[in-house]
């Protein structure tokens, strides 16, 4: 039998093969098996329409499943048969309370939607708790200058100075002002200056008489913006 000898001074160390361990040895030297860990999926809440850097469109609100629903209806029926849509106005609508058809008008606006949105605003108008509230025709105005509606801008300004006199609201009335000169609509921002007469809404902000001012003469009425 031969034997190995080891040519430097220290002890010969013997080899012993990994398969001569015992098999406890084996397994305590053996690589330590991390837990299974299992990823679970957290939940995210899905506002209706693209996701952006916009807030809500009602403040502290979140759209229904209601107010979904009939965005996506009326949006359907107008890329399918907008003949049906007279039917399914009224159907549609019927069933939501003010703040899901108020809602419902906003989320169509901020889609550029405006063809429903001034349905919606119909119904809207229709109804007994409705009363003039400036700042969302100043939405409406916006909105329809996105789409290059201005004959659309004018006959809501009719339709607003139809209304009588209106509640005095200075925030609602200085972004109506600022949205009708924006659209560059003479004829409209000198209604809306004759609203504010009557109604003495407005007349005492001096702010807004400057911003009407200075609209008034870029489009050409000095008569009016003296």
């Amino acid at each position: 039998m031969l034997s190995l000898h080891c040519k430097s001074s220290e002890h010969p160390r013997p080899l012993m093969a990994s398969s001569a361990l015992p098999s406890n040895f084996a397994s305590f030297f053996s690589p330590i098996k991390k837990p299974l860990q299992i990823a679970t999926n957290s939940y995210t809440p899905i506002r209706c329409g693209p996701r952006d850097n916009r807030g809500p469109l009602v403040k502290g609100r979140v759209l229904s499943i209601e107010a979904i629903q009939a965005v996506q209806s009326l949006k359907r029926a107008q890329r399918g048969d907008p003949s049906k849509l007279d039917d399914l106005l009224p159907k549609t609508l019927s069933r939501l309370v003010k703040a899901d058809l108020l809602a419902t008008l906003n989320e169509l606006l901020r889609q550029d939607h405006c063809d429903l949105a001034l349905r919606v605003f119909s119904a809207v108008r229709s109804e007994l708790w409705y009363k003039t509230e400036l700042s969302l025709y100043a939405d409406l105005v916006s909105a329809l200058a996105r789409k290059g509606m201005t004959a659309e801008i004018d006959r809501l300004v009719c339709d607003l100075e139809a209304e009588g006199s209106v509640r005095c609201d200075d925030k609602g009335i200085v972004r109506l002002v600022k949205a009708v000169i924006a659209a560059e609509r003479r004829e409209s921002t000198v209604r809306i200056y004759g609203l504010m007469k009557r109604s003495g809404c407005g007349v005492d902000n001096e702010y807004l008489i400057r911003v009407l001012g200075r609209g008034l003469r870029r489009m050409g009425e000095l008569g009016v913006a003296d």
